[in-house]
This record gives structure tokens, sequence and C-alpha cells, in this order.
């Protein structure tokens, strides 16, 4: 036997209370269900646009080679690693207390951004199937701009808010309330079981994977391949930039293995589902981002909603009104899973000590984390209401990318401190694939803006300084070593 645990029991010897119930092929669908959205039809567009070009597809290419190097590792770790999975998990097992924090403290900006900037995307989906309908969402509640919030304080100072909002209507707006509305439901979907988030997840998946098909079949037919021309606008550069900000679209088959908890016979699920799902998902990517920049030019991509534009610039609007909705479906899923994983990470970090026990309860009817959901529903629900896309989707890649850094590292620390350990799934070719891994994740982060790096650190140190003052303290691993000194 490994040291998988057949129940969910802590450091402590604490059972989680979570319901083991999810299979395989859930997994698999939990998977696309986090990777298949924003990437495809959001970011692809701005990428293309803005930093690679058609050579979109190669930064596609990258980007899943990393990804695939790091799923390997992951899929060692979860066959034979317990407790709550993900990454937060792996290097518990394998690295330490302050690397696990440093890994978890990144996994709740990843997560928690990540839904607030797929459900930003979601929002300009959402206004343009509504426009098509002829029902337009008034500018002050559809997006925000800060020159207009500016525009909005200094009115409510002066008690001219009637002016202030017309102010804001003008400008752009000064909250994204669908964005919001959005990630408010979502928590209430989570509340109510994960069975039920599971198979809402389910059908949602086959409605965007049919989407995506008649997107193929339609597209297909409207390559010019002048538009591939030049491929390489940006050089390789660009490449590289395009590659670190679609990252962000495979960061959902992290979110597979917080799930560990809840599936059954996990050891044998948990490598099926993150390896099938990374597969299919990249195949996906590469099609219909080289059908995409065949069939408009690339740099009028750089909007909210590419894919159902182009559709409206082949002349296809009922098509467009399809990919839009099939878009919404998607960009929901997605941040159904982000969410999913956001909670479980709360929920294992609490029950180590790391943080306080308030977000370790789990509700015993629903058997979820509903304190947890309700904080970060808000918390997310604010984010999305009153941030920029492009800040936060850097801002997402850099934290996921350091924390596949760290479980690769972990799949070689282990081989070395633990190669006793039952590994029903071993990476093939290693030490060589994990490190391959390290290097493309650091690779990519190095190709990410300054100023992203500079938020990235100034979250590190509020981080450190959480641990320090309260996770050190009291971690479950420092009470159990105090208690065995003191008898």
């Amino acid at each position: 036997m490994g040291i998988f645990r057949t129940k969910p029991i802590t450091a402590g010897g604490h059972d989680a209370g979570l319901r083991r119930c999810l299979s395989a092929t859930d997994l698999v669908l939990l998977g696309i269900g986090g990777i298949i959205g924003a990437g495809i039809f959001v970011l692809t567009g701005i990428a293309a646009a803005t930093d690679a070009g058609p050579a979109i597809v190669v930064s596609f290419l990258v980007a899943g080679l990393a990804c695939a190097f790091t799923a390997l590792s992951y899929a060692e770790l979860a066959s034979a690693i317990g407790g709550s999975g993900s990454a937060y998990g792996y290097a518990y097992a394998g690295l330490g207390e302050i690397v696990a924090w440093i890994v978890g403290w990144d996994l709740v900006l990843e997560y928690g951004v990540a839904t607030a900037a797929v459900a930003i995307g979601w929002s300009g989906y959402v206004r343009d199937a509504l426009l098509s309908l002829g029902i337009r969402i008034p500018q002050a509640f559809a997006r925000i701009n800060y020159d207009a919030v500016w525009a909005l304080m200094l009115r409510w100072a002066h008690q001219k808010v009637p002016h202030a909002v017309a102010v804001a209507a003008h400008t752009g707006g000064f909250v994204n309330a669908p964005a919001a509305f959005i990630v408010l439901a979502l928590a209430g979907v989570l509340i109510a079981g994960v069975r039920q988030s599971a198979t809402a997840n389910a059908v949602m998946v086959v409605i965007k994977l049919t989407v995506i098909a008649i997107f193929i079949g339609v597209a297909a037919l409207h390559v010019t391949p002048g538009n591939w021309h030049p491929f390489t606008p940006f050089g390789w550069p660009g490449i590289m930039r395009g590659a670190a900000i679609i990252f962000f679209a495979y960061i959902g088959f992290d979110a597979v293995s917080t799930a560990a908890e809840e599936t059954r016979n996990p050891q044998h699920a948990m490598p099926i589902g993150i390896i099938v799902s990374l597969v299919v998902c990249t195949a996906i990517y590469i099609v219909v981002s080289g059908l995409l920049t065949g069939i408009v030019p690339y740099f009028t991509l750089n909007n909210a909603s590419p894919v159902a534009k182009s559709m409206l610039i082949l002349g296809y609007p009922k098509v467009a009104l399809l990919v839009g909705l099939g878009a919404i479906v998607g960009l929901t899923s997605v941040m159904l899973v982000l969410f999913y994983g956001l909670t479980r990470i709360f929920l294992a970090m609490s029950r180590d000590g790391l943080l306080p026990p308030f977000f370790s309860a789990v509700h015993p009817r629903t058997q979820t984390p509903v304190r947890v959901i309700i904080l970060c529903g808000v918390f997310m629900a604010l984010i999305a209401g009153f941030t920029p896309i492009g800040d936060v989707a850097e801002l997402v890649n850099i934290g996921t990318l350091a924390a596949f850094t760290i479980v690769c590292g972990g799949v070689l620390v282990l081989r070395v401190t633990r190669p006793d350990l039952h590994r029903p799934f071993r990476v093939p070719g290693s030490p060589l694939v994990p490190l391959l891994g390290m290097v493309f994740c650091v690779y990519l982060m190095t190709s990410l803006p300054v100023v992203t790096w500079i938020r990235y650190v100034v979250w590190l140190i509020v981080g450190l300084a959480v641990y320090a003052g309260y996770g050190r303290r009291h971690s479950v691993l420092v009470r159990g070593a105090a208690e065995s000194a003191a008898t």
C-alpha cells in the first residue's frame, strides 16, 4: 500500500466529512469542464492579437507541453499521496510545511482570481448574446472603467449621484454586474453538494463540446491561408508571451486533483482524469486557435468574445449566437470547477492548522464547506465586478506556474526521500520529465511582464506574513511536536 488514505484523514486525525462519489469519467469531465472555456472563447483571440499572431497554435503547443510534463508529475503523486490532493497536498507530503503553505497560497490566488477572470469573459458573451436578442444592459452596469469609477466617487462626494451615473454610462461603466452575479449564483450550486455540481458540469461539458464542433465545421469551410501570413508577426518572444498568457487555460487539470477526497478509487481514477482531460483539451485548443486565425485577420481578435465575433464577420449570425450561448455554458462550467477547487484548498489548509478552523467546517446535510463557499463567492464577485480581465489573467498565470514548478520538484524529492513509496503510476523518463516540467514552467514565468512579478511578490510577502502570524503557531505538525515533547 502507498500512503493514499481510504478516508480523508488530516494530519491531526480528523475526518473531513466529504462524500466519495466521483468516478474516473467524472474526473475527465471535471478536467474538460475546467480547461475548455476561457482559453478558447476569450484568451485565444486576445493573445493572438496582442502577442503571438497566427503562431498562437505554437503557443498552445508550448503551454500544452509544459502541462504534459507537469500532468505526469501530478499523476504520480495523485496515485501515491492521500489527503486533499492538488499541489498543496503534494508539497505538504514531499517538501514540508512552509513550501506547502507557499503553494497553497499560490493556489488561493490561482483559483480565486481565475474564477473572477472567467466571470469577466462570461459577462462579455452574455452582453453580446442579449444584444443579439435586442436586450441591452446599461453600460454603467456592464463593465468596469476606472475613469468612470473615479468620476462616480467625485460626483458622489458632491451629492451629484444622478450625474455620476450618467458619466459612468458614457465612459464605460462602474461595475461589471453580470460577472459578479454569476459568481454568486455558482456559490449556490456548490453549496447544494458535489454530486449535483458534477452532474451540472457534465451537462455543460457536452453542450460546449457540441458548440465547438459546430464552430470547427463552419470555420473549416472558410479558411483563408493569407490570414496566416505573417505567421509569427511578434517573433519567438511573442509566442512565449502568448504561451504564458494562455497558460491560464490549463489550470483546470489541477482542479481535478483537488477532488481526491471525493473520488472512488482515487489511485486509479486520478491519473486517468488528469492525463486524458489534458490530452483532449490540448488537441481542441490547437485546432480551434488555428481555424480562428485562419478565418479572420489575427489583429481583429482583441475582444472579449472573439469566436462569436468571427462568425459574425463571416456572415453567420445564428452560428454566432449559438457559439455565444455555448461559450456562456462553457465558461460557466470553468467557473464551477475553479470555484470548487478553491474551496477544497481552503478546507485542506484549515484542517492542517494553517488557516483558522472556521474554514474547515462542513455542513452536515449537504456535506460541503458552506462557510468557505459563501466567503469566497463574495470576495470573487467583488474582483469580477471591479477588475479588468487582462491584469487578472496575468496574475493567475504566475501563481499557477509557480505551483506547477513545485509539483514537479516534489516528484524528484520523494523519489529520493521515499524510494519505498508505492507508486501505482510512475512518471516515465524520470528525472528528465519532471526537470523539463520545471524548466518549461520557469521559462514561461520569465515571459510575464515585470508588473505581474511585482504583484506576485507582494502576494507572497502577505502570505508569508499570514503564515508567520498564524499558520506556524497553529499548525497541526507544530502542535503535534509540542505535545510529543511535553509527554
